[in-house]
């Protein structure tokens, strides 16, 4: 059935108890107020030789009876592929900085078998540079690839940069064409060490600072004509980025420019709140309440580099590690698999709204992980895959990618979600008061975002209701005195019974998003209801 529109009216903004009446909202649109396109990398991905992820979701061998194409998993490529996954990272990861690359690559019966000591198993080394490869070919995302810093060298990163993107005829281009792949891969996006602070060598910011110059004096060699990119390592707690970023200045010929980087990583982000399905209601709206956090941080993020950049340097940021982990039960098992509920993927879409509203700083985000691992895209057991709620939240959200971010104001109903105290904040920024341990944030019950589509004639706006009992009626509101009118329109919703529902290998199919139905919308404001604990993408024709 199509969704009716009415004509919009005045509407009243009333404070509403966690399950208590709730009667309206307000989006506005700003018409001509542009952040900057939404990089379709926000939609990335991340990967890491940690419980299930890589072996049975990724590779299965080219012997396996589950359908491959030379060992590499035909079914969770092809889901990536239906939701246009822009990229992947990979080796991890705290894997990362223990990685060394040849061990992977060559004939897979005389690779090496090594110890991953992050998670404490056997790796194989079957799954390599060219199978990584050929899983981003078949599910047609870029390679993010991450050198090892902590105990690798500048050497094994040149070579193995060499080995995937040289051209001219060298021993490691002929090592690759022996492997079977001639041709250069396309690998734009390099990250120099993962969490460098902590697994991936202690370092303090000035040490890393220096390591970071030293390793991109070489790599560098490879950047020319614009198709390398580097991500620098930062943290979102102290001065690690004031004092990483002062360092690179200081080096002889920096020229007072931060040469060299082009993205920071800011890690990496977990939401924890409570048990993965028998969370509270006070912890499921904790999760929401925490997004304003990981806001607070990317605003932070951004006044720096602009601080040390003077406008002169492009750095974007990279959250290239971020989701919800849940407690760990204590069965002694390191692999992080945990269930994937509605609260999860309505988790997923505010945070999406929240990145939207940073427009083009934010170059890249990569949730944590894709297959098997903490906030999973899909679970694989054998032949069986399910795809969980989180997968059908990006999914609903592809209208978004490589579009350009407008300004959009919600006026909603609050709540006053509980955050750990302890969490440095501006009192400027926020009104906080300390209660047993934890502080009171405000939030609101609805997220929204929007963005506009030139090419199409579209605009997308995607609502969150997170209210557990209460619909909440819109009002969205094309604002300015040039804005278009709408002249209808689709929507795609993503609900349940319950925010504790969940998909499982035995019931893969409990939540998905529905498919476009037909929005009979019109002018520039009308009225829109949104059932409780649902996530809806309106994409509206434009006259």
């Amino acid at each position: 059935m199509p969704h009716w529109g009415r004509p919009a009216k005045r509407q009243e903004f009333p404070q509403s108890p966690c399950r208590g009446p709730i009667r309206s909202a307000r989006v506005s649109v700003l018409w001509g107020d542009h952040l900057g396109k939404i990089n379709r990398n926000v939609y990335g991905h991340f990967t890491e030789h940690l419980g299930g992820c890589i072996y049975d979701a990724m590779w299965v061998g080219e012997g396996s009876s589950i359908p491959n194409d030379g060992g590499v998993r035909k079914d969770t490529a092809e889901a990536l592929k239906r939701i246009q996954a822009p990229m992947i990272r990979w080796p991890g990861g705290c894997f990362a900085d223990q990685y060394h690359w040849r061990d992977g690559i060559g004939p897979r019966a005389t690779r090496p078998r090594t110890w991953n000591i992050w998670w404490g198993r056997d790796e194989s080394n079957q799954f390599g540079t060219d199978e990584f490869m050929m899983y981003c070919t078949m599910s047609g995302a870029e390679p993010y690839l991450c050198f090892n810093v902590g105990s690798g060298t500048p050497a094994e990163a040149l070579d193995w940069l060499e080995y995937c993107k040289g051209k001219e005829n060298t021993k490691l281009t002929s090592m690759r064409a022996a492997n079977g792949h001639a041709d250069p891969y396309n690998v734009r996006y390099w990250s120099i060490g993962n969490e460098n602070w902590g697994c991936g060598g202690n370092f303090d910011a000035e040490d890393y600072a220096r390591e970071y110059a030293r390793y991109v004096t070489f790599l560098n060699r490879f950047a020319e004509g614009g198709n390398v990119e580097f991500v620098a390592c930062g943290l979102f707690l102290g001065d690690w980025n004031q004092k990483f970023f002062e360092t690179m200045l200081r080096r002889p010929f920096a020229r007072g420019r931060i040469q060299g980087v082009n993205h920071l990583s800011v890690p990496h982000y977990y939401f924890g709140c409570g048990d993965a399905t028998k969370f509270t209601d006070e912890e499921y709206f904790w999760a929401f309440a925490s997004i304003r956090i990981l806001e607070r941080f990317l605003q932070e993020t951004r006044a720096i580099i602009e601080h040390y950049t003077s406008g002169k340097d492009r750095i974007g940021i990279a959250l290239d590690e971020w989701g919800i982990w849940h407690p760990v039960p204590e069965t002694g098992d390191t692999g992080l698999l945990q269930p994937n509920t509605l609260r999860d993927a309505l988790l997923a879409c505010a945070t999406f709204n929240m990145m939207h509203g940073f427009g083009d700083a934010i170059s890249m985000a990569n949730i944590a992980q894709t297959f098997n691992v903490l906030q999973a895209l899909a679970f694989t057991k054998g032949p069986k895959m399910a795809l969980t709620p989180t997968y059908h939240a990006f999914d609903l959200f592809q209208p978004h990618m490589d579009a350009m971010a407008l300004k959009t104001l919600v006026e909603s109903p609050t709540f006053k979600g509980q955050i750990p105290a302890g969490i440095p904040f501006s009192q400027q920024q926020f009104v906080l008061t300390t209660t047993g341990g934890r502080r009171e944030m405000p939030s609101e019950y609805l997220s929204a975002s929007a963005s506009l589509n030139e090419g199409k004639k579209q605009v997308c706006v995607t609502l969150v209701n997170i209210h557990l009992t209460e619909p909440i009626e819109v009002e969205v509101d094309l604002a300015g005195p040039d804005s278009p009118a709408v002249r209808g329109g689709t929507i795609r919703a993503l609900t349940s019974a319950s925010v504790h529902d969940e998909n499982t290998l035995d019931k893969p199919e409990v939540i998905r998003a529905t498919a476009p139905k037909p929005l009979l919308a019109s002018g520039n404001k009308f009225v829109h209801a949104v059932p409780a604990h649902t996530a809806q993408a309106l994409v509206l024709d434009l006259e």
